[in-house]
C-alpha cells in the first residue's frame, strides 16, 4: 500500500477489485518511531513534531480546556476560578506527556469534584431542605495547589530535583521516553552471593550493556 512503486494496482482481497493508490498522500502518526519495522519506516518520510512546552500547555489549558470543561461539567453559570498555581501544579505533578490529553482528564477530575461540592453545598442550603429549589450559589471557587492535591491525590510526577541529598548506594541516570528525557535514580545494594548480578525493571539492551560494564 504505501511502496510507490507498486501501490498503483492494488487490490483489495475483500472485494477483489483494483485501485490505483498512486495519487494517494498516506499521513500516519506515531509517538515513537522504535517499534516501526525498518522497511515500512523506509517507505515513509519523517516529520518530527515537537510535543508541548510547559508554558503552552499552561496557556492551552488556560485558553480553552478549561473553559470547556467547566462547561461539560455544568459549572458555566458558576464563578469557578482554576488559579495559575493550581494549574502550573496539575502539568508539573499529575501528567508527563507531549499533548494535552491526560491534562485535559485531569482538569476534568477537577471540574467534576468541583461540581460535587457545590451540589453538596446547596443541598445542604435552607431553600433544599425546605423542599424548594435552591438557588445556584453566587459565590467564587477557587481550585488552587492545596486543591489540586485534595482532588487528584499524592503527586504522581516528582518535579525538580530528583533527590535532596546524596546517599551511598543511590546515583543519578538519564533515560528517554516517548515523551522526552528523564532523570532516575538507580540503586545498588550488596548482598552475599557467587558474584553475580541481577538487574530488576523492563531495561533494554543498551541499559543492560551499561550495567554489565559498569561491573
Amino acid at each position: 500500500v504505501l511502496d510507490p512503486e507498486q501501490n498503483h494496482n492494488f487490490q483489495d482481497h475483500y472485494l477483489e477489485v483494483e485501485y490505483d493508490l498512486s495519487p494517494v498522500m498516506f499521513i500516519t502518526t506515531a509517538n515513537s518511531l522504535h517499534p516501526i519495522p525498518r522497511p515500512l519506516l523506509d517507505r515513509m518520510e519523517v516529520i518530527q513534531l515537537e510535543g508541548y512546552t510547559e508554558t503552552e500547555k499552561f496557556n492551552i489549558a488556560k485558553k480553552y480546556l478549561i473553559p470547556k470543561q467547566l462547561e461539560a461539567h455544568g459549572l458555566g453559570d458558576y464563578k469557578v476560578n482554576i488559579n495559575d498555581a493550581a494549574v502550573r501544579e496539575t502539568i508539573r505533578s499529575y501528567t508527563r506527556e507531549a499533548g494535552v490529553r491526560n491534562l485535559e482528564r485531569q482538569i476534568a477530575t477537577l471540574c467534576r469534584k468541583q461540581a460535587k461540592e457545590i451540589v453538596k453545598e446547596e443541598m445542604a442550603s435552607a431553600d433544599f431542605k425546605k423542599g424548594q429549589k435552591s438557588k445556584k450559589s453566587k459565590s467564587t471557587y477557587t481550585i488552587n495547589p492545596k486543591k489540586v492535591t485534595e482532588y487528584l491525590g499524592p503527586n504522581k510526577m516528582k518535579f525538580g530535583r530528583i533527590e535532596g541529598q546524596n546517599e551511598i548506594g543511590l546515583t543519578n541516570g538519564l533515560a528517554w521516553t516517548e515523551v522526552g528525557g528523564d532523570l532516575l535514580v538507580v540503586e545498588v545494594s550488596v548482598v552475599p552471593g557467587k558474584g553475580k548480578f541481577t538487574v530488576t525493571g523492563q531495561l533494554g539492551d543498551v541499559m543492560k550493556e551499561s550495567c554489565a560494564a559498569a561491573m
